[in-house]
């Protein structure tokens, strides 16, 4: 081979590795083309403890019920103040702790609450696509009435879940599996395994857990309530929120995921006046590469309070700002700091 043609053979090579190289064209006339990871994320927000109700054995003046006569049945007068950040949201959960029935008969027990099927409306209207009834006050009214809760829910578009009624919902490309539990009942509490390896068998890829527990009053978890916590984690759950003691509980971070262990009361229409009206938004963006969960810190707590007024309840939960905002804050620091948490990220 003469000189000629070993520099016209040289000058092809490199021509053909520098058109590979910059991801024009290979030697097979294929494009090369770069990796793309498929990113997708979801931002779930939970709040506390929702009753759209009065116990009929209540006074009338100042109740929930006489706020929706007042405001002439306008349902987003309740969540007007924080429907904005429900619409920022993929997916907002509350704790639905009450019925939504025109049937049953009144349980014989102290607090009972049955609201009128429209109000489900407050939920539609307020970018509040989920929530959960395993608590006590589900059936307050039979089982007639949790059915007629879940039917207008279903109805609304409303994911609802409780016990083995689990749900699952398609979010940005992502299965959402989410799993109620009223662990005031040993019975329900038991189930915790078989539901979230429920959820996990319908292909859940993001699996959230909300448990009922605990003492009310009480600003501490209590034994029961951090073993099952712990115990839904290391079953699969990726969050745990908890409600049931009305007031706020702290926030534990173990072995990478949230358990918060009470959000405390929200637009709660079962007292008129409660001593307690601090509550928090918690706020969470998930994120999957590929399918798979990161171990990320997007985690979120919004101070509020369930009342516009420090006086009595209107029902309008808003957002804490100035002195009051801080005073959540320092709340929240102080009952998690014994759990591990020696800083919070608030907005």
């Amino acid at each position: 081979m003469n000189i000629r043609k070993v520099v016209i053979l040289l000058a092809v090579v490199l021509f053909v590795v520098a058109f590979v190289r910059e991801g024009a064209v290979n030697p097979f006339g294929k494009k090369e083309e770069e990796y793309t990871p498929d990113v997708r994320t979801v931002t779930i927000t939970a709040v506390g403890d929702c009753t759209f109700a009065t116990d009929i054995n209540a006074p009338s003046d100042g109740s929930f019920v006489s706020y929706v006569e007042a405001n002439n049945n306008d349902y987003s007068y309740f969540f007007k103040n924080v429907a904005p950040i429900f619409a920022e949201d993929d997916l907002t959960i509350v704790n639905f702790e009450g019925t939504l029935s025109n049937q049953g008969q009144r349980a014989d027990k102290q607090f009972a609450f049955r609201g009128k099927p429209e109000y489900v409306n407050i939920l539609t209207s307020s970018s509040v696509e989920a929530a959960n009834l395993a608590n006590n006050h589900s059936a307050d009214y039979g089982d007639v009435s949790l059915t007629d809760t879940m039917k207008y829910l279903n109805d609304a578009g409303i994911s609802n879940f409780i016990g083995t009624n689990t749900a699952i919902k398609e979010i940005n490309g992502i299965n959402v599996g989410m799993v109620g539990i009223n662990a005031l009942n040993e019975a329900e509490a038991e189930k915790l395994e078989k539901v979230i390896g429920s959820v996990k068998s319908l292909g859940a890829q993001l699996v959230i857990v909300s448990i009922h527990w605990g003492e009310e009053k009480s600003n501490t978890p209590n034994e029961q309530q951090k073993e099952l916590a712990h115990k839904a984690i290391d079953l699969g759950a990726d969050l745990v929120i908890g409600t049931h003691p009305h007031v706020l509980q702290g926030i534990e971070k173990y072995n990478g995921k949230y358990i918060a262990y009470s959000l405390g009361n929200f637009c709660f229409g079962g007292n008129n006046n409660p001593a307690d009206k601090d509550t928090v938004i918690y706020r969470q963006v998930f994120t999957f590469v590929d399918g798979v969960m990161q171990e990320d810190n997007n985690m979120v707590l919004i101070p509020a309070t369930i009342s516009g007024h420090d006086e009595y309840n209107d029902y309008q939960p808003q957002i804490a700002e100035g002195d009051r905002k801080t005073l959540i804050q320092n709340r929240l620091l102080e009952y998690s700091s014994p759990l591990g948490m020696m800083q919070l990220n608030f907005r």
